[in-house]
């Protein structure tokens, strides 16, 4: 008893000094009022809002794929920085460092695999939640800028898991690389030069792992950081998440006293006579709305980092990371494959460089950032697929995109211009391919819902959802069934 008492009373000495208090402003809160209060003055939990709207908190609605993928990046950064300890960029070095991470550092192996599965599954759910974003229409004012910076967030992060394809220097890494860049080379005036910055020269060698290194670990890091930094902070000035209309769990099970919410200008989260007007969100919810995000908030995204973690240690125990030989650059593969992210775009490219590899990629790009420029209605907004309608049209697109796609690839296969006409024009070639009859199918497709629908919303959901299925398919006749010399082939022969 009197150990315990002794201990408390140093604790309570502790906590209660100069020194503590000076870093540590807030102590363990025991109300509502207080948790807020030490959410406000600590840096960490300052990112997140004090108060949320329960209805932003339903799995279903988001699926939580928004921090999923935060918290793989910051397991890619942990790791990214243990494996910095092992790893030197050099050719004659890189193949054999991978080598020791499996045989000979302890955990090393462990190490690599989380790096690698949480790479690839950072790729995967940033697309995912650029999906959630757009069904559920959370690209609409005030937050059209943040949708901008979800494209670039996932374009560095496409970036980021292809240069760290090459730093193992095995075969796969090596012609996977040289594939890849290719595709980078062939925009028209500036592709070769691109290329060429890329790899430090012609060919993939000790210039491109040296640049490929500092850019996987330094510069696209940096980029990362600072977008998502900025992406988080525009959720929090935009008002926080999106959601569903109608009341919350909370408004309906407690009356609220009537007066005491003041919307409107006459109310300013801003610095007082410093700033004027509101932000764009004051006004738009009641306080009496919300419930405190500690415990509500936090203690969600301490049990969802617990699974991901899990998930992740998990696959690494079961599932070893590829390491092929070591790269030969006088023996590629037949066929050389670029990383499963690109391989759509692979497949686009073998019919027409210029549409596969240029204009379908930047109108993609272009299309995605102008998508809540272009779509200004109020519908729907936070419902997943805004209507019945839009469910209807999304599904059909989905499905629609498969026949006429698989259709295309046959024709040309059976009636291909170079399998007719061998001298025919590029130009035509280009015109009569299926990556540009395809690409004007589903613009034409989505044009054709806008004018009957006379929403563009719904030619929106048609035109992305459209896209999406075809990428997919052409993503998975490039994984499974693409064999040498790209011909057709059946992955169980």
């Amino acid at each position: 008893m009197m150990t315990d008492g002794r201990t408390s009373g140093i604790i309570h000495r502790v906590t209660g000094s100069r020194l503590w208090k000076s870093v540590f402003r807030h102590g363990y809160p025991a109300t509502d009022l207080d948790r807020m209060s030490a959410m406000f003055t600590n840096f960490f939990l300052h990112l997140l809002p004090a108060k949320v709207h329960p209805n932003s908190l339903r799995l279903t609605y988001t699926w939580a794929l928004g921090m999923v993928t935060f918290y793989l990046m910051v397991i890619q950064f942990v790791t990214g920085f243990l494996l910095m300890f092992f790893y030197i960029p050099v050719t004659d070095l890189a193949y054999h460092n991978m080598k020791d991470l499996q045989f000979a550092v302890s955990f090393g192996l462990l190490l690599r695999n989380m790096h690698r599965w949480a790479a690839h599954g950072m790729v995967a759910l940033v697309f995912l939640h650029m999906g959630r974003v757009f069904y559920t229409a959370s690209y609409r004012p005030p937050r059209e800028f943040n949708w901008t910076m979800g494209v670039l967030l996932w374009l560095v992060t496409l970036f980021l898991s292809f240069t760290g394809y090459l730093l193992p220097w095995d075969q796969l890494a090596f012609w996977a690389i040289t594939v890849g860049t290719s595709i980078a080379g062939y925009p028209p005036w500036i592709g070769e030069t691109i290329r060429t910055l890329m790899l430090g020269g012609h060919q993939v060698g000790q210039g491109a792992l040296l640049r490929f290194y500092v850019l996987h670990v330094a510069i696209l890091p940096a980029m990362l950081c600072l977008l998502v930094a900025i992406h988080f902070w525009r959720v929090r000035k935009d008002g926080g998440l999106s959601r569903p209309e109608g009341p919350s769990p909370k408004s309906t099970a407690i009356p609220v006293a009537g007066g005491r919410f003041v919307p409107g200008p006459q109310k300013t989260y801003t610095l007082m006579e410093v700033v004027r007007g509101t932000s764009p969100m004051v006004g738009a919810q009641r306080p009496e709305d919300e419930v405190p995000a500690w415990p509500h908030l936090l203690f969600r995204l301490i049990v969802l980092f617990q699974v991901v973690l899990g998930v992740v240690v998990l696959l690494a125990i079961v599932f070893d990371a590829p390491l092929e030989e070591l790269a030969n650059p006088t023996h590629p593969p037949n066929p050389a494959k670029a990383p499963w992210y690109f391989l759509g775009l692979q497949e686009l490219v073998s019919y027409s460089a210029l549409v596969g590899g240029v204009v379908i990629p930047g109108l993609l790009v272009l299309g995605l950032m102008g998508i809540p420029y272009i779509d200004r209605a109020r519908e729907g907004e936070g419902i997943w697929f805004t209507s019945a309608l839009g469910k209807r049209i999304a599904a059909w697109s989905f499905v629609g995109t498969i026949p006429y796609t698989m259709g295309l690839l046959f024709l040309n296969a059976r009636f291909g211009v170079r399998r007719f006409a061998p001298e025919a024009p590029q130009g035509v070639v280009d015109l009569l391919n299926p990556a540009t009859l395809l690409l004007a199918a589903i613009v034409a497709f989505s044009v054709i819902v806008g004018w009957r629908t006379g929403s563009r919303r719904m030619a929106a959901i048609a035109l992305f959802s459209a896209f999406v299925s075809a990428y997919v398919l052409l993503m998975i006749i490039g994984t499974c069934f693409r064999g040498p010399n790209w011909d057709w082939a059946l992955p169980w022969l």
